[in-house]
């Protein structure tokens, strides 16, 4: 075991370098003054201009720029911004924030998506079946501002039973419907990869062996089947934290959220690429570790993985 997570975290080097360094090239070539706006109305001068190009290394090449951005990287300075804010500060304070509405997601689209899965795999076709199936395709078909906006004006301001907006401390409460909204697409998915999971895990030939050893039913559903049908479902959801904390500027922006895609929202407007940049870099590691995590409970969940 040792040996293999040696292995792995020595291959997430390439990968995390690879995709940082696509990153920073497609935030390099975006076209556009990044100084405009700095000087109000009018255009900066050309000596404030040749003065922040030099400082933030403009002039260099983009393999320059991506060596001095990591060497700094190493030492914990995410760079900062072109009106000196701290790049590390601003995602210190929105990081936490993302993190735990993809938390709230996760546990939402998990707890409802596993259930439904289970217990229309369990029964098979019937009216439950055909109910989780269509409540899925109107998630799946329906997109997530859509469904953002349709919570928001019915509950927040119709009904009044919720705050429309998210108070800036972001309680864990408050974000239970933003949470619902931001995983209500995978959670659909998920029904539907349990679902389909048990329904070819049943017919496996252990089962069979299972069932004609007479094994208590119990066991044979709760040890042989369902850990068996999770692998699939919990390598979805392993790899959706990173994608809800990235791809969360929609949600976060109907309910006033300010986490980390509001941030990358804002430092796109503005041309802010250290901003965009180091909310990949952040998210990158995120995806690794938690990838690595998902793998390393293979082992628990199906005995006959081994790492040696």
């Amino acid at each position: 075991m040792g040996r293999y997570v040696l292995r792995r975290l020595l291959q997430l080097v390439p990968v995390f370098v690879g995709t940082t360094f696509i990153i920073f090239v497609l935030v390099w070539a975006v076209p556009g003054d990044p100084f405009t706006g700095m000087c109000g109305d009018r255009p900066c001068p050309p000596q404030f201009v040749a003065a922040m190009t030099d400082k933030y290394n403009l002039n260099d090449n983009v393999i320059v720029q991506y060596l001095k951005y990591m060497s700094a990287l190493l030492t914990g300075d995410f760079g900062t911004t072109y009106s000196e804010q701290s790049v590390g500060e601003l995602i210190g304070l929105a990081a936490p924030v993302s993190l735990r509405l993809a938390v709230v997601a996760v546990t939402i689209e998990a707890v409802i998506g596993v259930t439904a899965g289970v217990l229309t795999g369990l029964r098979g076709r019937g009216f439950l079946d055909n109910l989780v199936l269509v409540s899925t395709l109107f998630l799946i078909a329906i997109p997530t501002f859509v469904t953002g906006f349709v919570i928001q004006i019915v509950l927040g301001f119709q009904l009044a039973i919720l705050n429309p907006t998210v108070s800036a401390d972001a309680t864990w409460g408050e974000l239970i419907i933003p949470g619902f909204v931001l995983g209500s697409l995978s959670m659909a998915y998920v029904s539907r990869l349990t679902r389909t999971s048990i329904s070819e895990n049943r017919r496996a030939d252990y089962m069979r062996t299972a069932l004609a050893k007479g094994l208590p039913k119990s066991r044979i559903v709760g040890v042989h089947l369902l850990r068996n049908s999770a692998i699939p479902v919990l390598t979805f959801l392993g790899t959706d934290i990173g994608n809800l904390m990235g791809g969360a500027i929609v949600t976060e922006g109907i309910f006033g959220i300010h986490g980390v895609g509001r941030l990358v929202y804002d430092g796109i407007i503005d041309k802010q690429g250290s901003i965009v940049v180091g909310v990949v870099v952040l998210l990158v590691v995120v995806f690794l570790v938690v990838n690595l995590l998902i793998d390393l409970t293979y082992a628990v969940l199906d005995p006959r993985i081994r790492y040696d």
